[in-house]
């Protein structure tokens, strides 16, 4: 097993690896921390290249497995008892994925049963898409407070300060229930004077002559930095992004789901429907012209593709 992504399951007191096999086959495999000379449990999952990330969600033992290059995320439980891993669903897209970001639970949507939520970013288009995970409930209107135990909140428990001095504290906790207000128990945690200092010095910026920031001023400054990165981007990704000629879609199918998997985004409307009698005649012509060039294109390449397969055959025969 040659492991990529490794993860610790805090509340499990494991670990989780994902990688490939001996024979190139994606793996996630369950270790002992304390005894990794064989593996809890180990299993094959696909033959694709792409790293598989891990997400793990401490509050519900929900583990989700995305793979990069593709538009597949499967769904896991996780307990600490054989077989320590069950299968619950995946979620398949034509459109694959570069990359995934996650919602933290605060921002989660508690009265629609939302338990989850990635931010895909897709390879083929400028798109980050909002997929969400929810469970499917009767009163999705009620707060499920099996669905959301106290979570982790926003509230440092130690100073950077404290951590240095080798202090450890479990993270401020906080109820995902609305209006519900929970105390620190650690009490307010105040920042160190002496950063506060530093941090009060960095305000003071000077403009090009020595003398105070302007807007004019600040504003070309911005502007010029947006230019350069931009420019950067651009010499780093060159690429024509509807140039599909080397992505083939995969076969999907609708999965039978226990939870399920929405993404809740869609593309604005380049261009608003006419509303007037003549614009909605002019848009009608439009098409019909464009549906014209589009099947006299379609002949145009059949009668292409009919003469490139003549010209196989023919090298075909004359090479036997």
């Amino acid at each position: 097993h040659r492991a990529n992504k490794v993860l610790y399951i805090g509340g499990l007191k494991m670990l989780l690896s994902t990688g490939s096999s001996p024979w190139n086959h994606r793996q996630i495999v369950l270790w002992d921390p304390e005894d990794l000379s064989e593996p809890l449990y180990e299993e094959d999952l696909d033959g694709s290249a792409g790293v598989l990330f891990p997400f793990y969600d401490p509050d519900t033992q929900m583990l989700y497995l995305a793979g990069k290059g593709d538009g597949t995320i499967r769904c896991y439980e996780l307990s600490s008892e054989k077989p320590y891993i069950s299968f619950l669903t995946e979620y398949r897209s034509q459109l694959p994925q570069k990359g995934l970001g996650v919602m933290p639970k605060r921002g989660l949507d508690v009265r629609s049963c939302e338990v989850f939520r990635f931010y895909r970013l897709v390879a083929v288009s400028d798109l980050v898409e909002p997929l969400s995970m929810f469970v499917p409930r009767k009163e999705s209107g009620v707060f499920q407070e099996d669905l959301y135990p106290m979570t982790a909140g926003n509230q440092a428990a130690l100073t950077a300060q404290e951590w240095l001095q080798g202090i450890d504290r479990d993270p401020v906790l906080m109820s995902l229930k609305p209006e519900a207000r929970v105390e620190n128990p650690y009490g307010e945690v105040s920042p160190d004077k002496t950063q506060l200092g530093q941090l009060s010095s960095l305000r003071v910026q000077t403009g090009p002559a020595g003398g105070p920031v302007t807007n004019s001023y600040q504003y070309r400054v911005e502007k010029d930095f947006l230019r350069e990165q931009l420019a950067y981007q651009d010499a780093k990704y060159s690429f024509n992004v509807s140039d599909l000629s080397g992505w083939q879609p995969d076969e999907t199918q609708s999965p039978l789901m226990t939870y399920c998997c929405t993404p809740h985004c869609c593309e604005p409307e380049e261009n608003p429907p006419p509303k007037a009698e003549t614009e909605l005649l002019k848009a009608f012509y439009r098409q019909q012209e464009e549906i014209r060039d589009l099947k006299e294109e379609l002949q145009h390449r059949d009668m292409r593709i009919a003469q490139l397969e003549q010209q196989m055959k023919t090298r075909v025969r004359t090479a036997l």
